[in-house]
């Protein structure tokens, strides 16, 4: 993975567009700049295999630092925004990081791990000054704008977002390689979706989560311009495809909602012609949300499945999809297996836990030799939890994750049928299902829901909903009493953090 060749060959072509600032950072700045701070990394004895903690927004300043790591072969851990001092602390010091960089919007969490006493040697603060933290970048300005001597291809220390417990960081083993020479993880799914030197790429998500940080680097190294919105907005994700000609882009369901519930007037105002082909992943689509989305953009909507760990990747394009709705395609990478809890291959149409064999890159997760073990069967297959199941042609149907499921009065309840059901209603922006303690059935299958309009969360329309919703699903598998919140907790790549909503309603 290089964006060397596209300094030399197009050295004016935007390979960063910040949106909606409008800040365009060059190929040639981006080359130029990652050199700098790579000899900045080297002059304070960072070495293959070391880690730099990276706390920052998407901000011009994020893919200059990704890039100058990954040369430098540094681990680079891109850390969530919105965790507190402690957590980032926790992250810190299991990544063992030997320097950090964060930046003026995430000063109050530097400030707070400075009263811990939880950082590196080597801070750095973007566009800011904080006692004993360099000014970034004119810490790095007299440093060569050349690239250093020993580069050597770094990765992605990825830390999970936590969503059933502490994060856990996934770590595989650096290649050893010249950058030139290494691998593109993702160049399957950049060719699946037909992405090219010409093309214009959208990334609405937070760099910090895993694929919007490997397929943004992807794309710049292939020349593509990458258009990086500061914060997700539905509008402004619009307002950016038709201002910038995007022809390409990478979303979550929940970001397909949003767009999907602003006022058809405000919808139809943007040129959206451009776009070529997008994709979506990270969490379950309703198949009634993605055929809206088809029917709204045309047959270009693709998806995949993966993981953070990279156990497998199965795609599958629209035009597919609308022959086999839900499907989360066939595999790319991997050869997937479903399994019963004895372990035991399960035939077509019978689902199971997920795993996959062949083609995975190996990964462990870092300081939890336990949690590795777990992850794998007596083949060595590889799970990260989601159950699902295959097809008789070897297409793959994703029915929940695992630690999901809801045991209800010895019946086994998967939450996402009602989950998805509820988040067509339209007047329900998000929906979050779960198991609750109950005294007689064990659990009880609890609802909450966040409603476009505020004024609709009333015990009303609650009782209206759950009639909505019995109407259309068992009963068994319909909540028993719905509540509402003014904002689920869901990360921006759309997974929930239920742990929460459990604790608050057991």
């Amino acid at each position: 993975m290089q964006i060397r060749e596209h300094a030399e060959a197009t050295p004016d072509r935007p390979a960063v567009i910040i949106h909606p600032a409008g800040t365009i950072v060059t190929f040639k700045d981006l080359e130029e700049r990652a050199n700098r701070l790579a000899h900045h990394f080297r002059d304070a004895g960072l070495v293959e295999g070391d880690t730099v903690a990276v706390l920052m927004e998407n901000n011009e300043h994020l893919p200059t630092v990704m890039w100058a790591a990954r040369r430098s072969g540094l681990y680079y851990t891109v850390i969530s925004t919105h965790l507190t001092p402690p957590e980032v602390a926790y992250i810190i010091d299991n990544s063992g990081a030997k320097a950090m960089i964060g930046s003026r919007a995430t000063r109050k969490v530097c400030e707070g791990l400075a009263e811990l006493d939880a950082l590196p040697d080597l801070l750095l603060i973007a566009d800011d000054d904080l006692d004993g933290w360099q000014r970034y970048p004119e810490c790095v300005a007299d440093r060569p704008s050349l690239p250093i001597d020993d580069e050597i291809e770094g990765d992605l220390l990825q830390y999970s977002s936590g969503t059933t417990g502490r994060p856990k960081g996934i770590r595989r083993e650096l290649t050893h390689v010249k950058p030139a020479d290494a691998p593109n993880l993702v160049s399957a799914l950049l060719m699946a979706i037909q992405m090219s030197p010409e093309s214009v790429y959208l990334s609405p998500a937070p760099l910090y989560h895993t694929a919007p940080c490997l397929w943004s680097m992807s794309a710049q190294a292939m020349g593509v311009t990458t258009v990086i919105m500061s914060k997700f907005d539905p509008e402004s994700a619009l307002d950016a495809i038709q201002r910038y000609r995007v022809t390409s882009g990478q979303f979550v369901p929940a970001m397909f909602v949003r767009m999907l519930k602003l006022p058809e007037d405000v919808r139809s105002s943007y040129d959206l012609s451009s776009l070529h082909r997008v994709v979506h992943a990270a969490a379950p689509c309703p198949v009634d949300i993605k055929k809206q989305m088809i029917n709204w953009w045309g047959p270009i909507v693709d998806e995949y499945y993966s993981s953070s760990e990279g156990a497998g990747i199965t795609f599958i394009p629209a035009e597919e999809w609308l022959k086999r709705p839900g499907s989360v395609g066939k595999p790319l990478l991997g050869v997937a297996h479903v399994l019963d809890d004895d372990g035991n291959d399960l035939p077509p149409g019978q689902a199971g836990q997920i795993y996959f064999d062949l083609g995975v890159v190996p990964f462990v997760y870092h300081k939890d030799p336990e949690k590795t073990a777990a992850s794998r069967d007596r083949h060595g297959w590889v799970t990260v939890g989601d159950v699902g199941y295959v097809d008789d042609e070897g297409y793959m149907f994703l029915t929940d994750r695992k630690h999901h499921m809801i045991i209800s009065g010895g019946v086994n309840i998967y939450p996402q049928e009602a989950e998805n059901m509820l988040i067509t209603h339209p007047k329900v922006l998000d929906a979050a299902v779960f198991g609750i303690p109950d005294d007689e059935m064990g659990q009880s299958v609890k609802g909450v829901v966040q409603t476009v309009d505020p004024a609709d969360a009333s015990e009303a329309f609650g009782d209206e909903l759950l009639t909505w919703l019995r109407e259309r699903l068992a009963h068994y598998k319909c909540p028993r009493s719905i509540s509402f919140e003014a904002q689920l907790p869901r990360t921006e790549t759309g997974k929930m953090f239920k742990q929460e909503l459990i604790e608050k309603y057991s």
